[in-house]
């Protein structure tokens, strides 16, 4: 794995492979690179999965099997930038699936607990148009919705 720029590591109670191998299924581009396991004498099991090097859609990640003192919350979020309605569909039913939660605005926790926002290309435009209304009945649009529909994103915007 490069050193080059970011890697973001992910603090797992033991689901670090199972995550990471769930991760590299999600997303085109991945791909698990290097399994580590704890020695004799490390804070965790002797042969238990120490860390999980992988990439996701291209993104470096570290998935460490630390034990139960952290966890996550919405205060770190991964945005998934889609093209279309199928591939929000997709995202969405991939990263709720085994127990993920959905939520509102286009967020979602996944079964592990990570917060994901699933976000149209088309969003931003959208609610940060020059023309006040339209941004503000997109805004509302997508206030009322879990999963963004990009078809009723566009016609709140355009007041239809």
């Amino acid at each position: 794995m490069s050193r080059d720029g970011f890697t973001t590591c992910l603090w797992f109670d033991g689901q670090a492979e199972e995550a990471a191998e769930f991760y590299v299924s999600v997303f085109k581009n991945s791909s698990v690179e290097r399994v580590a396991h704890y020695p004799e004498g490390a804070p965790g099991p002797a042969g238990g999965v120490m860390t999980v090097e992988f990439t996701a859609n291209g993104h470096r990640f570290v998935a460490l099997n630390g034990g139960p003192q952290f966890t996550f919350n919405e205060a770190i979020s991964f945005q998934v930038f889609c093209d279309d309605q199928e591939e929000v569909d997709h995202y969405w039913s991939r990263l709720t699936e085994g127990g993920g939660e959905p939520g509102p605005c286009g967020w979602l926790k996944d079964r592990f607990g990570v917060s994901w926002q699933i976000i149209p290309e088309r969003l931003p435009a959208l609610v940060g148009d020059p023309d006040p209304q339209k941004a503000a009945r997109a805004t509302q649009a997508m206030l009322s919705m879990g999963k963004l529909d990009i078809a009723a994103l566009e016609k709140a915007h355009a007041g239809e």
